[in-house]
């Protein structure tokens, strides 16, 4: 956790001519329950990632949280938001993948500091890549603990970091 909150302030600190927003860090929705539908929560361990998320940037400086409206991602986000005191602002996914990116891209342009982002594993690398940084796979079905902190803009600057319990090993070699 210390070295996640140093190297957060190393790149922060980094980027204080950097044009809005300084950084933007990504992570996926933490482990989702087996409920039936198109739209389940988190599961036990889902809920303890989002913990461990919230302890890891209790004292980041995440002044925005964006999220889409699964409800994956607003439970991923909600530890961290009441503990900050912030409220997440939901992007939809009006367009497909393609339009959520769009959409949450536009409203990065529009906010300073730190930002979080909890979204996909088909949506982060795109946006990874939208906000300036290098394409990465697609994230693995089992894939929760990825995160990168990206600096954005033309130079832009990305740090791939992981989070809570380990992940198991990876599917295949095609993703994360």
């Amino acid at each position: 956790m210390r070295t996640l909150l140093f190297t957060l302030a190393l790149l922060l600190g980094a980027s204080a001519a950097q044009a809005l927003p300084d950084l933007v860090l990504l992570v996926r929705h933490a482990e989702k329950s087996a409920e039936p539908g198109r739209d389940p929560g988190l599961s036990e361990a889902g809920e303890r990632r989002a913990e461990a998320l919230a302890e890891a940037l209790a004292h980041s400086g995440v002044r925005h949280v964006l999220v889409s409206a699964a409800r994956r991602t607003q439970a991923t986000a909600a530890p961290l938001a009441r503990r900050l005191g912030l409220q997440a602002q939901v992007v939809g996914f009006e367009g497909g993948v393609a339009g959520h990116v769009a959409e949450l891209t536009r409203q990065l342009q529009a906010l300073q500091g730190m930002v979080l982002v909890v979204g996909h594993s088909n949506t982060l690398p795109e946006l990874l890549q939208a906000l300036g940084g290098p394409r990465w796979p697609m994230l693995c079905e089992s894939s929760y603990g990825q995160a990168w902190v990206l600096r954005p803009g033309a130079l832009a600057q990305v740090l791939q970091l992981r989070y809570g319990a380990p992940d198991p090993e990876r599917e295949g070699p095609d993703c994360l």
